[in-house]
């Protein structure tokens, strides 16, 4: 597969952003504007009570919530990269969920998967200022999510959450059949909108999957890091509070 080279960038200041003509604003959806860890703790936590996992083996909600995100992620990343599709990834979610906490994934209720999908979708909670930063681009921008989630589940999320009414085009690897940060996801969003890169800009969390799929796209990033974490990319900006986007936009 053949990619464009990525130019080398320092990033730009406020002035410099301020000449940039930027007209579609592309934004991650899980962990940039939905809060992703409150919502699914949240569920994890109704479901370790209502099916009673500690008679299934599992001893403390704790263990449950420690071995979902050592498995969810790997399942993730697995998926982020074709090594495998969604009907396995929610398939072995939790049978191996519960083999990594001790538990018995053969006790596993058939309905456990469609009860936790479900109940997550439908959680409300955003990151701090997101509906207020939307508002505010809303009027000077079209603005727009790219994700790796599946169709279903994300407009749930974004019907539940209240964030659906602020976006013109919902693009998904499920949809376009490419995962950031293949710039194909990102090209197919260029070709709905009859736009260039240059008038783009990518709003994310993740360096892999966010900057460095803009980045290959040739699309200006802004890094959402609210955990100040180093990382070796280096985006056009970064932020670690959405209200930030003011004073760049």
């Amino acid at each position: 597969m053949s990619w464009p080279s990525i130019k080398s960038k320092t990033t730009l200041t406020v002035a410099e952003s301020i000449l940039k003509t930027y007209q579609h604003l592309f934004f991650d959806l899980d962990h940039t504007l939905w809060d992703y860890d409150r919502n699914v703790t949240e569920s994890l936590s109704e479901l370790y009570q209502i099916y009673q996992l500690q008679e299934l083996g599992i001893p403390t909600f704790e263990k449950f919530f420690e071995a979902f995100h050592a498995v969810n992620f790997q399942l993730w990343d697995w998926y982020n990269v074709g090594k495998i599709d969604k009907h396995n990834l929610r398939k072995e979610r939790f049978p191996r969920i519960f083999a990594y906490a001790g538990g018995r994934a053969e006790a596993i209720p058939m309905e456990f998967e469609e009860d936790f999908m479900h109940r997550t979708s439908s959680k409300p909670h955003v990151f701090p200022y997101s509906k207020e930063i939307l508002t505010y681009l809303k009027e000077k921008y079209q603005i727009h999510v790219i994700t790796n989630g599946f169709n279903e589940s994300q407009a749930k999320k974004m019907k539940s959450s209240g964030l659906d009414v602020y976006f013109d085009l919902i693009v998904t690897s499920e949809t376009t059949g490419h995962k950031k940060p293949d710039p194909r996801i990102f090209h197919y969003a260029l070709d709905k909108l009859s736009t260039q890169p240059e008038y783009c800009l990518m709003i994310g969390d993740n360096p892999n999957s966010d900057i460095l799929g803009a980045q290959r796209a040739e699309i200006d990033q802004v890094f959402f890091n609210p955990d100040g974490k180093t990382i070796e990319l280096k985006p056009t900006f970064e932020i670690r509070h959405l209200k930030e986007l003011e004073s760049l936009l």
